[in-house]
């Protein structure tokens, strides 16, 4: 980083209501806020968006709006446009690579909501040039770049964030509390799942030309070249390893984080997943179930975690006569059951948990997903709640369980050496060769 660029971004807006935290009282380093009252006398952080369809449009400007959007970027020029005319002071850019070279310095914070494969090479770009940095979840499309990712963020000191926007909501907030506070006793086996089915597709054979507003090249990124196809747009990249990870790559990060949150978990010790269909090395799988097997922690037992999706449901849903819901958790304790979803949850057995006396609300209520970052950056205060040091094993252990149905074994790992024990074919997924002009290093 240029000695310019160094002032600019770490110099501390007074006037912003910031103070200068000690690490002892923030729990560690962070930078000082890349925020300059001189650029901006209003207060309002210079955040760039990479990607401007689906949830960028729908939600995550709504996140943002009251900040400076300085520019947006997409490989997509209607979108693009469209997205302008929303924000009509913000410069436009095609390819992310060009918008930090000419903006790095003026950057205070970067949304990142591509598609998976480009989420890592994006994210580092920013926070190279020490821009925060919000990343929807999977964080990225292999392990090797979420933990680049996290120990990038943990380097450079920076505020991040992953998109699970739910992690915010006041539900799983309230259910974190009663699994801590021991209201089902220790839990040693949880369920979780969802109705996501993004698979079963198939390899295209016809290519239509490219449309002229779409940068095909950009899009693929770091993805060696492939024909335009348009199967791969409307959310189904997912259905295709090249760029997603399939329901699990989806969803996993939304409905994972609340047993890791709650049972404060972080790396798996072994992973195994099966579908009904065989192993394609192309396209993802529907109805999949993934097996994974947590330590102990401190003063907490091992943990079996199951996920499944598509059709896949717990069999002990139907054997206690719980509520099917399309998506949920299910922790088993040994003093009852908790069931939960986004906006919900449930103590069973009803009749003992009648009259039971919840916790204390211990966990204070968050000002939304977006607004905890935003502020985050401008104070100096963090961590966030799901910043890449909590998020990176919860999106690692997502992609771990893709990884396992695709080398058809259980996996032994060693998450300290980025290492599958008994599968060194494994490798070969867990990181990627890059194509001239990408690179996450």
């Amino acid at each position: 980083m240029s000695k310019k660029q160094n002032i600019s971004r770490r110099h501390f807006l007074q006037t912003s209501g910031a103070l200068a935290l000690s690490a002892g009282l923030l729990g560690r380093n962070f930078a000082a806020p890349a925020f300059a009252r001189e650029r901006n006398p209003n207060g309002k952080l210079n955040i760039v968006t990479v990607g401007t369809a689906g949830m960028q449009g729908a939600f995550h400007f709504g996140g943002i709006v009251g900040e400076n959007v300085f520019a947006i970027c997409d490989v997509d020029e209607n979108m693009l446009n469209a997205a302008g005319e929303r924000f009509p002071e913000a410069k436009r850019f095609v390819d992310f690579r060009q918008m930090f070279a000419e903006l790095g310095d003026k950057i205070d914070a970067a949304l990142v909501t591509t598609p998976d494969h480009t989420h890592a090479v994006a994210s580092i770009a920013a926070m190279k040039l020490g821009i925060p940095c919000y990343c929807e979840k999977p964080l990225a499309h292999t392990v090797e770049e979420v933990r680049r990712m996290t120990d990038l963020a943990k380097e450079k000191k920076l505020i991040t964030q992953m998109g699970t926007q739910v992690h915010a909501g006041e539900n799983y907030r309230r259910v974190v509390e009663l699994i801590q506070a021991g209201a089902i006793g220790p839990v040693e086996e949880v369920h979780v799942w969802c109705g996501a089915r993004w698979g079963g597709l198939t390899m295209p054979t016809e290519f239509p030309e490219v449309p002229k507003n779409l940068h095909w090249d950009l899009w693929l990124g770091p993805v060696p070249h492939r024909p335009y196809y348009p199967c791969y747009f409307g959310g189904r990249w997912r259905a295709y390893w090249a760029f997603g990870n399939g329901s699990l790559g989806d969803m996993g990060c939304h409905h994972i984080d609340l047993p890791f949150w709650a049972l404060k978990l972080k790396y798996p010790n072994s992973i195994e997943s099966t579908a009904p269909t065989p192993v394609d090395p192309e396209c993802t799988p529907n109805d999949m179930i993934a097996k994974y097997e947590f330590p102990a922690r401190d003063n907490l037992p091992p943990v079996r975690l199951t996920w499944y999706d598509g059709e896949a449901r717990p069999p002990l849903l139907a054997e206690k006569g719980l509520p099917a819901w399309g998506a949920g958790t299910l922790f088993v304790g040994k003093e009852g059951l908790l069931l939960a979803d986004y906006g919900n949850h449930l103590l069973y057995p009803e009749e003992k948990f009648k009259d039971y006396k919840r916790p204390e609300k211990t966990i204070p209520d968050s000002p939304g997903h977006h607004a905890e970052w935003i502020a985050a950056i401008k104070s100096g205060k963090g961590p966030t709640s799901c910043d890449f040091g909590y998020s990176g094993p919860v999106a690692e252990t997502v992609l771990l369980g893709t990884l396992a149905y695709r080398l058809g074994k259980k996996l032994d790992w060693d998450a300290a050496n980025l290492k599958v024990r008994n599968a060194p074919e494994a490798d070969a997924l867990l990181k990627k060769k890059y194509p001239e002009g990408w690179t996450i290093n």
